[in-house]
């Protein structure tokens, strides 16, 4: 799968930096910002960058393509949350624990994102626990059938450990998809958008690739 161009990924870093270094003056009494909280590796500092000092709406035309992104990764990260929410019952593995902290944290602030982005637009907001398919009823890509989730929900030890990781990175490598539909079509342009698809597309990469490792040490086989 190619990689987003390199000078989209400079265009993020420049406009984060710049939004993370307004952020060092504080207005007395202002109320707190709402924030997308990217957490760090394990023993790291995250990263957090304020929703509101993002690029406003009239920034530039959002398409059809950015909306359906937008109404699709919603129910997508939810069914992430809820992979990860079967973890503190299931797995003892401190590693495992530790991914699946990072994701629902990062991704509960990116459903709220999602949600605000939507409505400031006048776009319909789906329900995050409703729909999980796109039109024809086909499944999203990397989304969990109701019988595979129920063959996570039901495994635990190094069994679930296991198929929660090979069930995760194949539910990230189909966001790593929608994010490069997106751009493959007229979409992302917008500044807002293409901030939050870039560092979409960057986090689980990252992601994948610690996952990979921890596959790799509990036996089971690595996804490409």
């Amino acid at each position: 799968m190619s990689s987003l161009p390199t000078f989209r990924y400079l265009a993020t870093f420049v406009l984060v930096t710049g939004v993370l270094a307004g952020c060092t003056t504080e207005t007395p009494n202002a109320p707190a910002a709402p924030v997308i909280v990217n957490p760090g590796a394990p023993g790291n500092p995250g990263q957090t960058l304020a929703a509101t000092a993002l690029p406003t709406v009239d920034d530039a035309a959002f398409t059809a393509a950015d909306v359906l992104f937008m109404q699709g990764m919603i129910p997508h990260h939810a069914q992430a949350l809820r992979m990860t929410n079967l973890v503190p019952s299931r797995s003892k593995n401190r590693d495992l624990t530790l991914i699946a902290q990072r994701i629902q944290a990062s991704q509960e602030d990116e459903i709220n994102l999602m949600r605000r982005w939507l409505s400031d637009r006048g776009q319909t907001v789906p329900d995050a626990n409703h729909d999980h398919s796109v039109k024809g009823g086909e499944l999203m890509p990397g989304m969990l059938t109701e019988e595979q989730f129920a063959e996570l929900k039901n495994a635990t030890g190094t069994d679930f450990d296991r198929l929660f990781v090979q069930d995760m990175i194949a539910h990230h490598m189909g966001a790593l998809q929608m994010v490069e539909k997106l751009f493959n079509s007229d979409g992302g342009q917008e500044t807002e958008i293409f901030t939050y698809a870039s560092h979409v597309d960057a986090d689980q990469r990252i992601e994948i690739n610690r996952m990979q490792q921890l596959l790799t040490q509990l036996g089971g086989p690595t996804t490409n």
